[in-house]
């Protein structure tokens, strides 16, 4: 399928799946006009970059994670012995990244109460 078929199946700009190509995520085939033609399995793979990005990884981190994850069911499995200590360490820093975010905004929070009121 073309590019404008793909966008459709996927809901996923052109923009975007350029952008996914040239990070090594997806390799679509090309034609000698240039042209991109995607299978069935990058319409799969889509999904589970869209999946991965959802969950907070970079798009390094999925470069490393997809070729190591499969559907089951609906969701996503590990399937290389290494997987899930990467994953773990992810989870942790999103966990940090939570923690000062929340930091923040306690600490607007308070800025905030200690101003006028809103009037």
């Amino acid at each position: 399928m073309r590019i404008g078929e793909m966008v459709r199946r996927t809901g996923v700009s052109e923009r975007l799946l350029r952008y996914y190509e040239a990070q090594g995520l997806l390799a679509p085939t090309r034609l000698p006009s240039g042209y991109r033609v995607y299978g069935e399995a990058d319409v799969d793979t889509v999904r589970r970059i869209r999946a991965l990005l959802a969950a907070g990884l970079t798009t390094a981190t999925i470069g490393r994670v997809l070729p190591c994850v499969r559907d089951n069911g609906p969701t996503l499995a590990p399937v290389c012995p290494d997987l899930v200590a990467e994953l773990r360490r992810e989870r942790q820093r999103i966990t940090h990244a939570i923690r000062d975010l929340q930091t923040s905004q306690s600490l607007l929070d308070e800025v905030i109460a200690a101003g006028p009121g809103e009037q």
